[in-house]
């Protein structure tokens, strides 16, 4: 053994080299483009149309009772000739109440509509945050970055973008439940 210091150079560079390798093949720190998982979810298309059908149901109650209204105000545009003082005052006074109570109603509509579109994106958000989580344990990443395209995450190598991949493994789960 002449070289004792060469062969342990050597061997420090071989050793170097594959540790490098192995810390860039098993990086631990991957992303997922958040907004693809949910557009791409099954369980968010299947909530959207239930929610859709819901909110279209809500919709059309308050535009039957507007329309209802709109009739009744017509009819009385028509009449309010033939009625007397006291009768016309009446009439006025139904109809500004009644068109108080749909406004009313209007608004709360609204806001159930906006409160169930919470909850549901919110159900359909705690669903895909889950799946990330026991995927992450089972791979062993460290961290797994959700980008949303809002500058959370500028720049990542492609290699360590795992949506494809989640986004399978999600709809798999959703389509066995």
């Amino acid at each position: 053994m002449k070289n004792p210091p060469m062969l342990v150079a050597v061997a420090a560079v071989v050793l170097s080299v594959l540790a490098i390798y192995y810390a860039k093949s098993s990086s631990q720190l991957v992303y997922v483009d958040v907004n693809k998982l949910i557009t791409g979810y099954e369980k968010t298309k299947v909530a959207k149309a239930e929610f859709d059908k819901k909110a279209n149901l809500m919709r059309s109650n308050v535009d039957s009772l507007v329309a209802n209204w709109q009739k009744e105000l017509k009819n009385y545009e028509k009449e309010r000739t033939t009625f007397s003082p006291k009768e016309l005052k009446l009439k006025q006074e139904l109809l500004t109440n009644k068109q108080q109570q749909i406004n009313g109603y209007q608004e709360a509509i609204q806001k159930k509509i906006q409160e169930e579109d919470k909850r549901v994106t919110q159900t359909v958000i705690n669903d895909i945050n889950d799946y990330i989580k026991e995927y992450g344990k089972d791979h062993n990443y460290k961290i797994i970055f959700g980008a949303s395209g809002g500058g959370n995450i500028m720049y990542a190598d492609e290699s360590t973008d795992l949506t494809e991949e989640v986004l399978k493994g999600l709809n798999a789960e959703y389509g066995e439940k």
